[in-house]
């Protein structure tokens, strides 16, 4: 059985009212990557709250992907406000795809997370949370990209899960990661 944790998210600005309590299931793994890049914590947060950004890898054909892609589509709020939803559908081997994201938070210009509502019809991953962090660091900022997520709840497909659920997880991650790098220049690592 797995246990919820209510949280309170606090806007930034202390002088506004606060949020109502978020309630996060737990999900059986995770994976995060963290660049810094030159640019303030405001442009970057612009860059990756914009999912036709920092999702871009899923509309492109992929090795990954087996050549299959995604196509996006946005309601109104274009998955830039809490509640607003985005849907991705495509074909991969012969399977279609489909999940539903929304946004469950977003506190500007440091905090972002959405998840998967319902069933989503993914092959090597169930259920997930996507999410990133950003931090100020003098002149530049560090962008933090996790995700949260289940393998596949069907029999057939969680032996696939095991196999590669953290090879799509990673490569997910990492290309979040890769998106900011090009759009900001890297700062060198102190290393």
């Amino acid at each position: 059985m797995m246990a919820d944790t209510d949280q309170t998210l606090h806007p930034a600005d202390s002088s506004s009212t606060i949020e109502p309590p978020v309630r996060r299931r737990h999900y059986e793994r995770h994976y995060a990557e963290s660049v810094t890049v030159n640019a303030r914590t405001e442009d970057v947060f612009s860059f990756a709250d914009d999912f036709s950004e920092l999702s871009s890898h899923m509309n492109k054909s992929s090795k990954m992907m087996m050549g299959g892609r995604m196509q996006i589509s946005f309601d109104d709020g274009r998955g830039q406000r809490v509640g607003s939803h985005v849907q991705m559908t495509g074909r991969m081997m012969g399977f279609d795809l489909f999940l539903e994201e929304v946004v469950t938070e977003r506190v500007p210009p440091r905090h972002k997370v959405w998840e998967t509502v319902g069933s989503p019809t993914l092959l090597v991953i169930g259920n997930y949370r996507l999410g990133f962090d950003i931090a100020s660091k003098g002149n530049s900022s560090d962008l933090r990209v996790f995700i949260e997520y289940d393998l596949p709840s069907s029999p057939r497909l969680r032996w696939l899960g095991n196999l590669l659920g953290s090879i799509y997880a990673k490569w997910c991650v990492r290309q979040m990661v890769k998106s900011a790098r090009l759009r900001f220049i890297e700062q060198p690592s102190n290393r």
